[in-house]
């Protein structure tokens, strides 16, 4: 059993790319963790879907053990993600440790996410190390990085560390300072267990292994142990630490990280957050946990083939266990039958959920457009959330639509101000503020309702700064504002799953997309299709989808005309009575194409 002041517990945090998941594989080859040949990039990364796209989804924690001065300490570090749609994995990680490596790009500097993090930390209480990565790069300013670093979260960078996590040069010295710098945990080995679950994932073969912090006490193998929360009682038949594999040990005590087993099959009887204890000798109280996660971002998920929906439950039920940041429940639609509504932290967050279910279930989903939680206030005061434009009622039974406002801090180039300040205009921004970070950036904060950001605020900074942008947001509160429902319609029937909720000037722009989009993927029918998009009872654009036609006329060789009318008169009425009773066929390419979010390029 390892002395507790000779713990260390830390995570790695910085803004997206900025190298968190090279600089760990640099601690795990220094320390020896990791053997050279056995050692690959991003090596903690091990999600396919980290690997393909270069960015870390989930938080990893690993033990490493460091030399200083003759005595050895054990290190555990968290690598945690670094684009905001994941940072509630962030807080979740800092809960965790008692310090935090601030990592900055010596070639770009403090960006949004930096910022973002900083704070994080900082209200955490964490004991902060500012290292500046990328030195070696021909690019890297470090001296205006260290004065940025100060400008912008005063926070004393002057003997910042210089190191290239890629070549390792600077990295031991970064570890020292961990052992210097960042405090050992607080804790009695002795006292009743308080140990937090900070995340857990499913093994069809071992059932759910929870990953662990100890707070108080010692957890060994073979105590009969009780989740707080739940009131369930296991035993501890393996527990061990992450080396970075997981590695069997016989305890873990006080201020130490690891995992816990115990042939848990119910996915529920795990929650992220609830404390475990000895169930013979139970702490006093829980630890604190986390506060629920604030979904911003929602879409239904339907199974493309109705008899998957168990699948479907299944699925979701196992990836919330190791994504606690997102949420489900049932709902049904006319048009797509039996799903589940999903909340979301953001855009991407949702994108990866949604990647996971079809790559790691196998799944084929259709899935609704992005929304957000509007708020409507009733005649008589009272407020209530609603998450889809099908929940909205009747606009006699409220008096006002309030949607969620963000505010929103982009850190660009000084020479695409004017860009962006443009492109927030369009989008309903409302000007804050403009604070120079360096003569060269400058930080725009804007507030933006959130309908905005979901909808190609993002994909509009990307282009008009290069790839230069960065941006982070935070909700603020709501704004009333003149919101409408956007209704499509088929034959006069409305589809639920198309309808959106819309700033009333742009109605008619989108609703004008939407069945434009329609009108080319609905194949033809026997009857004359309508489409048609609505804000109330108003009837804002149409098409029609010509019906298929045989010529009945054919048969008719010459004689009288009168004949030929006849024909073409029974055919129109059988054409009329067909798109009375006629159901239309919307093919699932057809909802993709007008949930697809890009409306205004059609």
């Amino acid at each position: 059993m390892v002395d507790i002041q000779h713990i260390r517990n830390f995570a790695i945090i910085a803004h997206i790319d900025h190298g968190k998941s090279t600089l760990a594989d640099r601690f795990l080859e220094v320390t020896g963790a990791v053997q050279r040949r056995d050692l690959k990039a991003q090596m903690l990364d091990d999600m396919e879907l980290e690997r393909e796209r270069g960015i870390t989804i989930k938080a990893r924690a690993v033990t490493i053990y460091h030399e200083v001065g003759g005595q050895r300490y054990e290190l555990n570090l968290i690598d945690t993600p670094g684009h905001v749609d994941f940072n509630y994995e962030v807080q979740k990680s800092l809960q965790a440790c008692e310090g935090s490596i601030l990592l900055v790009d010596s070639s770009q500097g403090v960006e949004a996410q930096t910022v973002a993090n900083a704070y994080l930390a900082i209200e955490a209480d964490h004991a902060l190390v500012p290292v500046l990565n990328k030195t070696d790069l021909p690019h890297s300013h470090a001296d205006e990085v260290c004065e940025e670093i100060e400008n912008v979260l005063g926070i004393d960078a002057t003997e910042a560390h210089r190191v290239s996590a890629k070549t390792g040069a600077g990295v031991p010295a970064v570890l020292d300072s961990v052992v210097a710098e960042i405090p050992p945990p607080e804790g009695d080995p002795d006292a009743p267990l308080q140990a937090l679950i900070f995340d857990a994932v499913y093994d069809e073969y071992r059932g759910i292994i929870v990953y662990l912090r100890v707070f108080n006490g010692t957890i060994r193998k073979g105590d009969s142990i009780r989740m707080m929360g739940t009131g369930k009682v296991y035993e501890a038949i393996e527990i061990g630490r992450f080396a970075p594999k997981m590695a069997k040990d016989l305890s873990l005590a006080a201020g130490e990280v690891g995992y816990f087993i115990s042939n848990i099959k119910r996915l529920g009887d795990v929650v992220i957050g609830d404390t475990m204890t000895h169930h013979k000798a139970p702490a006093a109280g829980m630890l604190p946990g986390y506060a629920p996660p604030q979904h911003m971002v929602y879409a239904d998920f339907y199974p493309t083939s109705p008899g998957d929906y168990e699948l479907l439950r299944e699925a979701l039920e196992t990836l919330s266990l190791s994504d606690s940041s997102f949420s489900f429940a049932p709902v049904t639609s006319d048009a797509l039958g039996f799903g589940f509504r999903c909340g979301f932290l953001g855009l991407l967050h949702m994108e990866i959920v949604q990647q996971r279910l079809e790559r790691e279930h196998d799944l084929d989903m259709i899935q609704t457009a992005p929304t957000v939680t509007y708020r409507i206030r009733m005649a008589d005061g009272t407020e209530q959330d609603i998450s889809s434009p099908g929940a909205l009622p009747s606009p006699d039974k409220f008096e006002q639509v309030l949607e969620p406002i963000a505010r929103v801090g982009m850190l660009v180039p000084s020479e695409y101000i004017g860009a962006m300040m443009q492109i927030a205009n369009d989008h309903r921004g409302v000007f804050v503020r403009q604070e120079y970070l360096s003569p060269t950036r400058v930080q725009l904060v804007y507030d933006v309702p959130m309908a905005e950001i979901i909808y190609d605020f993002y994909d509009k900074l990307k282009s008009a700064t290069r790839g230069y942008g960065t941006l982070n947001y935070e909700i603020t509160g709501y704004h009333a504002d003149e919101l409408v429902k956007l209704r499509i319609l088929v034959n006069n029937k409305e589809v639920d799953a198309l309808s959106s909720i819309v700033h009333r000037s742009q109605a008619e722009t989108r609703g004008r997309a939407a069945i434009k989009k329609l009108r080319k993927e609905i194949p033809r029918h026997m009857f004359e299709v309508r489409l048609q998009a609505a804000v109330g009872s108003r009837i804002i654009a149409r098409e029609a989808i010509a019906a298929l036609r045989k010529d009945v006329t054919a048969k008719c060789y010459g004689g009288d005309i009168t004949r030929k009318r006849k024909l073409l008169e029974k055919q129109k009425a059988g054409k009329r009575r067909m798109r009375q009773i006629g159901n239309v066929d919307i093919p699932q390419k057809a909802f993709l194409a007008v949930l697809s979010g890009d409306e205004k390029k059609s």
